[in-house]
């Protein structure tokens, strides 16, 4: 899937899609109140009310840059506390260069934020060591993000994830710290939407006079937008993500800004409008 905003391309790239299953993740989307929430079905539920998710990439082409937006699972990696998400084996970078993105091809990483699902092909294993699945990249860490989970926040899963994903990024001399309001080039920049994590960022795109926005995980489904107070289990802070996503998303309403979710299945992407029940995606293709 590939949506164009200026001279701007983002292509959606998945690693693994699924229904149901999400309730230890929001909780109060229950089969019952998701129903009642019309406009999700059939892209983003199912007639019985379960919540589709996804996780997957996007490269993000601008003019002169390639940008890979967010790293997915990966595979091999161990300690995470979902097991099937352990020792994986999937054949993403494969697949990343069958659709036209070989890894050597990629010059920059962004991970929005250091979770398990945003940084996991940041590294492959190879002869026993974790190495950089994009060698020719810099890879972008916000700041405060980096410095947060650096310093030994989180629990022993989150540590597993630092060590395998992050460090040997840091120890390849590839990564940069940078600010939550950082601009890529021209065209690409960071937002700032703390909430979720501490140092959690999303990416404006702007260029020839339209707007695309890519959330990170300040929504993880669109059910969301509609009850911007049915947060995550994930999130760190849940008054600062609510908050967050009632500026973001309530700011876009009615704009020509193509939304895209970092988790959002089906079509994926749409615009944010209001209506008697308060906002909801416009579905675009």
């Amino acid at each position: 899937m590939r949506w164009t905003i200026g001279q701007v391309t983002v292509t959606k790239l998945v690693e693994l899609e699924a229904t149901g299953g999400s309730r230890f993740l929001l909780p109060q989307a229950t089969p019952e109140e998701v129903r009642k929430i019309d406009w999700l079905m059939p892209d983003f539920a199912d007639e019985a009310g379960r919540l589709r998710l996804s996780i997957h990439a996007l490269v993000v082409e601008a003019p002169g840059r390639r940008i890979l937006v967010d790293t997915c699972l990966g595979n091999d990696k161990q300690g995470r506390k979902i097991p099937h998400w352990n020792a994986r084996q999937s054949r993403f970078l494969e697949e990343m260069a069958e659709a036209g993105f070989p890894p050597e091809s990629i010059d920059t990483v962004l991970c929005t934020h250091l979770h398990v699902d945003h940084v996991g092909w940041n590294t492959r294993l190879v002869e026993g060591r974790w190495v950089p699945s994009f060698p020719r990249a810099r890879y972008l860490f916000g700041r405060q993000e980096f410095e947060h989970w650096s310093q030994g926040a989180g629990d022993a899963a989150q540590a597993a994830v630092f060590a395998d994903s992050v460090q040997p990024i840091v120890e390849a001399g590839l990564h940069e710290l940078v600010e939550a309001d950082h601009r890529l080039c021209p065209e690409i920049r960071l937002v700032p939407s703390f909430g979720h994590t501490p140092g959690h960022v999303s990416v404006l795109i702007e260029s020839a006079g339209e707007q695309g926005f890519i959330t990170g995980d300040i929504a993880h489904h669109p059910c969301q937008l509609a009850r911007p107070h049915w947060n995550s289990t994930a999130d760190a802070d849940p008054a600062q993500a609510e908050a967050t996503r009632r500026a973001i998303f309530g700011g876009f309403a009615g704009k020509p800004v193509l939304v895209i979710g970092t988790h959002f299945a089906g079509r994926t992407a749409g615009r944010v409008v209001r209506d008697a029940d308060g906002l909801r995606m416009l579905m675009c293709w």
